[in-house]
């Protein structure tokens, strides 16, 4: 996808941010992005957890992103197959 795509993604999770929310959902956050605005998605929401000490819920298909946080849950078929 465009740049354009990556910019749409970075206002919707301004917008979810702008109040402080202490929990972010964020259902597929990097879904239809290149690499590189797929990145800097998931860079912006790790800063917003560590200067704002916001929790990040993250549902997402793409294993290399799993593998950046902190807490990994697998769900299959509605129910839990893994943590990690």
């Amino acid at each position: 996808m465009s740049c354009h795509g990556g910019q749409q993604q970075r206002t919707s999770i301004g917008r979810a941010m702008i109040t402080n929310p202490s929990i972010i959902l964020a259902d597929e956050p990097t879904g239809n992005l290149d690499t590189k605005s797929s990145e800097e998605i998931v860079e912006l929401l790790k800063k917003s957890n560590r200067d704002y000490k916001q929790t990040i819920i993250m549902i997402t298909h793409n294993m290399e992103i799993a593998k950046q946080a902190d807490r990994i849950i697998k769900l299959e078929d509605g129910k839990i197959t893994s943590k990690q």
